[in-house]
């Protein structure tokens, strides 16, 4: 074990002396790689494998790795690890992964920030190369379908957060800066959220995500700000309510008028359904014309992607039209899913309608020490404890938890078990809010 700091420049000298004199040298290790057009068709195991040389003495084809992306002033700079054969400058090698043909313009033999000029790097170098268009990961050889390397092991994002521009003008170059960072950093990822419009970051750890927060803000001179990603809630009734709604509006020439009766009610628990919304059609003795029940639906429907009571979308609801009017002349398509609208946001609230909350399966591995800890910490975030089971030195812990409970977690579980917990989670159910907290986000939501 050797102790130092890179950001103190102590301890460096006598690392770099112990890789090389323990370290096994390129030519000491048996290197291997899957044979690409085996690997397009198959999974890697099935795939044939072919086994490189660095030794250079050997007549053999280029097979190296971009394994770094870094933007600087002077253009992009791909760090590749020669595995075998000769990368010259000027020469033109493949793109495993899409099949390009790129040339490399030129070479360097990386010192920290000074850069050395090279026309030629060996199987066993480490070089950074300008003029490919590449992504970390990719394999070049000198000649197409030839082989591809195994790829970098990508873990799974630990925490994520969203991220925004203060100004409406730089929404663009955030854009670019954060695609840029994704090519640089594949444990980066990016998503947006379809449903809050929100753009997520998610990474490794709290710090992680910072680093990039600030290079946003010193290279691209963008003001951003960062939140926890807001929780995608439910709004549901718990009552069964009846409403009679009528549209009518005339303001000279042809009118608009529309008249539903009907109940709204909750999706029973004994239907068999996977659907969020039901609507069934009674209409008897031509109250309405059946030409226009497809307006009344498309109007209930149009509606449900923003409740009345908080803005967020409405499930588990049934609603039966089973009586009406119309007019000859002034009734149409567009004032039936008026009235229906109308109807949605006149009703729902006198049916109770409550909140549901994602609730995550999650699964926490971590010393058996520590287990006391974990489970109060779970139970506090208001999360139920399904299972424990520990083997050997490790306990595994299953459980329920509220997402809107979960931000932040991983940087609690890793302080709580000295770095060594880990957990998992995906989403199980939707759960009733509890009274209290359901205010709190109706009078929230209400206050923006």
């Amino acid at each position: 074990m050797f102790l130092g700091s890179a950001y103190k420049n102590k301890g460096i000298q006598p690392l770099l002396d112990a890789i090389a004199l323990y370290l096994p040298s390129p030519q000491d290790c048996e290197y291997s790689a899957y044979h690409t057009a085996d690997e397009r068709q198959q999974t890697a195991e099935d795939s044939t494998k072919i086994q490189l040389s660095a030794d250079c003495r050997l007549p053999s084809e280029l097979v190296a790795m971009a394994f770094k992306i870094v933007e600087d002033p002077y253009g992009t700079l791909t760090y590749m690890r020669i595995y075998q054969g000769t990368l010259a400058k000027g020469g033109t090698y493949y793109n495993q992964r899409t099949g390009e043909k790129q040339r490399i313009s030129r070479i360097f033999r990386m010192h920290a920030e000074q850069r050395e000029e090279i026309d030629a790097a060996e199987a066993g170098d480490i070089v950074a190369v300008i003029g490919i268009d590449c992504h970390s990961g990719d394999t070049f050889a000198a000649k197409p379908d030839y082989c591809t390397l195994e790829s970098i092991y990508v873990p799974e994002p630990v925490i994520q957060v969203a991220i925004k521009a203060t100004q409406t003008r730089d929404a663009d170059r955030l854009s670019k800066a954060l695609s840029r960072f994704r090519k640089e950093d594949p444990t980066l990822t990016l998503s947006s959220d379809q449903e809050t419009g929100e753009t997520l970051i998610a990474g490794m750890g709290e710090l992680h995500l910072d680093v990039y927060v600030e290079r946003i803000r010193r290279e691209y001179k963008i003001d951003v700000v960062t939140s926890p990603p807001k929780v995608n809630y439910r709004e549901a009734p718990t009552v069964a309510v009846e409403f009679d709604v009528k549209h009518k509006k005339q303001s000279g020439g042809s009118g608009q008028y529309a008249h539903i009766v009907g109940t709204m009610s909750p999706i029973p628990d004994d239907v068999d359904t996977t659907e969020t919304f039901l609507f069934k059609d009674k209409i008897t003795g031509g109250t309405i014309p059946q030409n226009f029940v497809p307006a009344i639906e498309k109007g209930f429907r149009s509606s449900l992607g923003k409740g009345p009571i908080a803005g967020f979308p409405v499930v588990n609801l049934s609603i039966l039209v089973n009586d009406g009017s119309f007019h000859a002349v002034d009734s149409s398509d567009l004032a039936f899913r008026i009235c229906a609208q109308t109807a949605l946001r006149e009703t729902f609230p006198r049916m109770k309608p409550t909140l549901l909350e994602p609730i995550m399966k999650l699964e926490i591995e971590c010393p058996s020490q520590f287990q006391g800890n974990v489970v109060g910490d779970v139970n506090s975030r208001r999360g139920l404890i399904i299972a424990t089971e520990t083997v050997g030195a490790t306990t595994r812990i299953e459980g329920e938890i509220p997402l809107a409970e979960t931000f932040g977690y991983s940087t609690t579980l890793r302080s709580m078990t000295q770095g060594q917990g880990t957990f998992s989670m995906e989403f199980a159910r939707f759960k009733k809010v509890p009274g209290a907290i359901q205010e709190k986000i109706v009078r929230e939501r209400n206050e923006k």
